[in-house]
């Protein structure tokens, strides 16, 4: 275990950016942010889609098979559950090394993911059970999980409006404890709302929901500030559940 004196070093530091792993759903901005680091000198490792349009950029880009040394198998469902991905995400500086070199295990120092469109995809007219379910993103969850754990060592990034800051950061020497602390707790929250919506879907599919649950799990996203809250010197947001409803929803 990591003593106090440790996780207070840890705080303290600022960790330089040299090698990222991008996979996302959500493609805005990811080719300036690539690009971006690439002229840093920033290794760039990719899966699928994320990687070819990559390279339709000219970027010099990683695939995660040929990172790992393992095909993507099952249709894609399993690529990104390898140990040199997750060991590179959760190896601890200053501890994990000699098992890192060991093992062949590069540490990942920013993590950039968003997930599969679930809602989109389960909102669909004629969205099959089957085709909803293999839409539920594993790799993803796992990665930003991994990585949001280890924001001792490790930024992670869900949001393309977070790119500007990282790139500020990265050029100016590295990444600090505040801001991977601040995008780690985004990253967890991303995954929560994931999860969430998954099993409010298969609720409604097996027919089990209930009208008052045990535990009332509720997700909603700002859609606007509004001018003022109940009283003129209140402020106040209006938000709304991002779970499609069919026609008439908000």
């Amino acid at each position: 275990m990591a003593s106090a004196a440790d996780a207070g070093a840890a705080r303290a530091t600022t960790v330089p950016v040299r090698r990222a792993l991008l996979s996302v759903s959500d493609k805005r901005g990811i080719v300036e942010l690539a690009t971006q680091l690439a002229a840093q000198g920033v290794a760039l490792i990719s899966t699928g889609g994320t990687a070819e349009l990559l390279r339709q950029a000219g970027l010099p880009v990683t695939e995660v098979a040929s990172y790992t040394g393992f095909p993507e198998i099952m249709d894609g469902r399993v690529k990104t559950l390898h140990p040199r991905v997750h060991g590179g995400l959760l190896g601890r500086r200053g501890i994990d090394e000699a098992v890192m070199r060991e093992h062949g295990i590069e540490p990942i120092d920013l993590l950039v993911v968003n997930l599969y469109p679930f809602a989109a995809t389960v909102g669909r007219p004629g969205c099959s059970y089957e085709d909803g379910v293999e839409h539920i993103d594993i790799g993803g969850p796992a990665m930003l999980r991994a990585a949001a754990k280890n924001h001792a060592h490790v930024a992670v990034a869900v949001d393309p409006a977070d790119y500007p800051e990282l790139l500020t950061a990265i050029d100016h020497g590295g990444t600090g404890f505040e801001l991977r602390q601040r995008l780690a707790t985004k990253a967890f929250a991303h995954t929560a709302r994931y999860d969430t919506m998954v099993a409010d879907w298969l609720t409604l599919q097996s027919g089990t929901s209930v009208a008052f649950p045990k535990a009332l799990e509720l997700r909603f996203v700002k859609k606007l500030d509004l001018r003022y809250g109940e009283n003129p010197h209140q402020a106040a947001a209006f938000y709304v559940d991002p779970a499609p409803r069919g026609a008439g929803s908000t």
